[in-house]
């Protein structure tokens, strides 16, 4: 179990494996800290896919819009949408997106980010500067390593719930 220092300020993801404890780095990217709390209390993430999930690089999920959809169409969907809030402008640091780091999916547009993140599973240097990081796995990380890749997946793996420490 992890030793959570700020419950107001950590995500407890359930995965079908177990429980993912997310610390939220509020004083790096306030805005994309307060947008992921608002979605998970909101009950926005529950039941979402994992999208795009690639080997040695990084798991995607979080289109709220698409991402529960059991089909196939919209399967393929998912990764198009965000959620109706506004897109968030970047909120870049110097932290690097090492493995178990939470960043910011958006489009080409560095602006764009919504509802949708990434977990990085290495160090993924060539991504610091471009994408926000917002938090970062403190226990857990077994979980993650064991989503089923593909993209998307032909049987995605889901964000069972996804709350708020404080909340839980």
């Amino acid at each position: 179990m992890a030793d959570i220092k700020d419950p107001e300020n950590t995500i407890l993801m359930e995965l079908k494996g177990g429980t993912v404890t997310i610390e939220l780095l509020a004083d790096v990217a306030p805005k994309h800290t307060a947008r992921m709390k608002e979605l998970a209390r909101a009950g926005a993430y529950d039941n979402v896919c994992f999208h795009r999930v690639i080997d040695g690089f990084m798991a995607q999920t979080g289109d709220v819009e698409h991402g529960d959809m059991e089909d196939g169409f919209n399967l393929r969907r998912a990764g198009t949408g965000g959620s109706d809030l506004p897109d968030l402008p970047a909120e870049f640091s110097k932290l690097p997106h090492a493995r178990g780091t939470l960043g910011a999916a958006r489009s080409s547009n560095p602006n764009s980010a919504n509802s949708q993140f990434f977990i990085n599973f290495k160090d993924n240097d060539f991504l610091n500067g471009q994408y926000t990081v917002y938090g970062r796995v403190i226990s857990g990380m077994e979980h993650v390593d064991a989503i089923v890749r593909g993209e998307p997946p032909a049987t995605p793996d889901r964000m069972i719930s996804v709350k708020v420490a404080a909340d839980a």
